[in-house]
């Protein structure tokens, strides 16, 4: 199985759906983006749900550096989507092709959320062990 991302004409993602893989003959259909783009009366670019931040999470080859995001982007150039950018203070990385904080999060035994305020990762919690 297969997921298409549909674009309206900013390159914004409005919907994925899943659909036949590339590989999949139909009734003489090929090329699946064209077919569903046509069907939708939109542009549609393949997506892999097992992508996220360039890496196949399967140790497989990743593809377009992320899996689509309703709302997120997909950037011509770089043939990639690029999620939402959910805080002002965050920039872009150009390997992953994802918005990271300007600080690194703290890498310990303890949750944390952004706080865009104060521009610093806040502790909400230690992990509990299963």
């Amino acid at each position: 199985m297969a997921h298409y991302a549909l674009l309206d004409e900013n390159n914004v993602v409005v919907n994925v759906l899943v659909g036949r893989n590339e590989d999949e003959v139909v009734d003489e259909i090929i090329d699946w983006e064209e077919y569903y783009g046509n069907f939708h009366n939109m542009k549609c670019k393949r997506t892999s749900y097992n992508t996220h931040l360039g890496q196949h999470r399967f140790d497989g080859t990743p593809f377009r550096k992320n899996y689509a995001q309703v709302g997120g982007t997909y950037d011509e150039e770089r043939d990639a989507f690029i999620p939402i950018k959910y805080f002002e203070s965050w920039i872009f990385d150009e390997d992953t092709c994802a918005w990271k904080a300007p600080i690194p999060q703290p890498d310990n035994d303890h949750y944390y959320r952004w706080n865009e305020e104060t521009l610093s990762w806040d502790n909400f919690g230690e992990k509990i062990e299963e």
